[in-house]
């Protein structure tokens, strides 16, 4: 099966991972503290305000919690995001309220968003749709404007940038996903960012059961009173903190990033190349000028018509795609029911391709082969 998504991962990480198994100190440690370290000076943040974390989408619980949250606050986000954005909102008692996108790009514009602004909206979450940086720094502006906190996903935009500056670092709080099916994996992983200092210490202390301090060995002899073992609790928080082991993968990983997109961003040229003759089939915009997208995605349009007919023939060659995000204003438990043009014609239409540094040119090849013969064949009526 040629995948959509799939990590790449040898001899380095593996032998990463030796090392932590001998040093025998396998959960939050020294190689945590490293890869934040080592993620905020990719990023162009502030080691201190930066936590490694079990997932991205513990960070958006926690950037909710961070925020205060809750009853009669309104958050906007696009209907095209992850679930785990809108949960994290409507887990908090908070409304989660939808804008609408670009119907080709699939990332909302500064208008879509201020459109969706009432006077109870307490914050933005925005992603970057398939790691297209968006109008983030238009965005940001207006919720400095407004007064509304800003929240990046950046899970899709892990090297990402506008005139060279990092997506995660426009928001006020940002988060990454280093998941399976990322560019950069840990297996389960995130990192969060809080651009304030003292919301940085409490994100710190309630990513580690709100303690004020680390106990037990980790404190032993660091400052800390000589009852070390002693906790000094005044919030309740969870675990929700990475480990060395993932964090030794993350560290090999993050070496390795740039050789990673430079082959997605190759792929999706070709795929640019290959198909730009193809009838009925819709490409990506280009980007703006002085973006740099991470080529998380590569996305196809098509006649709603056939759109299904296509992936059901690419499924029986072996390939799989499929369709990110569905769309959340049509989710009951949000309280479906809203029309959002953009959003729905979208989510009728888009199909992403196989893009994952794995790829062979052979396997581009492959992908393009079967997608023009299948979409001619649908348009004609016909099907072998």
């Amino acid at each position: 099966m040629i995948n959509v998504f799939q990590p790449t991962l040898g001899a380095e990480e593996l032998d990463a991972v030796r090392a932590v198994f001998d040093s025998s100190w396998l959960g939050h440690g020294p190689r945590t503290r490293e890869f934040e370290q080592e993620f905020a000076a990719h990023a162009g943040l502030v080691p201190e305000r930066t936590i490694f974390i079990n997932s991205a989408t513990a960070g958006l619980f926690l950037a909710v919690e961070l925020l205060a949250l809750g009853p009669g606050d309104e958050v906007v986000l696009p209907s095209i995001s992850f679930v785990g954005a809108a949960n994290a909102i409507a887990s908090a008692g908070a409304r989660p309220v939808f804008c609408d996108v670009d119907p080709r790009t699939l990332n909302p514009s500064v208008a879509d968003v201020e459109r969706a602004l009432t006077a109870t909206t307490k914050a933005v979450i925005l992603l970057h749709y398939g790691g297209v940086p968006g109008e983030v720094a238009e965005i940001a502006e207006l919720c400095r404007r407004r007064g509304v906190a800003l929240v990046e996903d950046a899970a899709c935009a892990v090297a990402s940038t506008v005139d060279g500056r990092p997506c995660g670092s426009f928001g006020d709080i940002a988060m990454w996903s280093f998941d399976a099916m990322k560019i950069l994996v840990t297996g389960d992983g995130g990192m969060l960012h809080v651009r304030d200092a003292e919301l940085a210490r409490r994100a710190h202390r309630l990513a580690y059961h709100g303690l004020e301090h680390a106990s037990g060995f980790s404190a032993a002899g660091k400052g800390v009173p000589h009852r070390w073992w002693e906790l000094d609790v005044r919030e309740f928080g969870r675990r929700v903190v990475g480990n060395d082991l993932t964090a030794a993968v993350g560290l090999v990983q993050l070496r390795r990033l740039p050789g990673f997109v430079a082959r997605r961003r190759e792929i999706a040229a070709e795929y640019d190349r290959l198909l730009a003759d193809v009838e009925g089939v819709r490409l990506p915009p280009p980007l703006p000028a002085g973006q740099r997208s991470s080529h998380y995605f590569y996305w196809v349009q098509l006649d709603p018509e056939i759109r299904d007919q296509v992936a059901a023939d690419l499924l029986d060659l072996g390939i799989y795609t499929t369709f990110r995000y569905a769309p959340l204003h049509k989710v009951s438990a949000y309280g479906a029911g809203r029309h959002l043009p953009g959003a729905d014609e979208a989510a009728r239409t888009t199909l992403l391709l196989p893009l994952h540094q794995g790829l062979d040119d052979a396997d581009v090849r492959t992908v393009v082969d079967g997608l023009r013969k299948s979409v001619e064949q649908r348009q004609g009526g016909t099907r072998d």
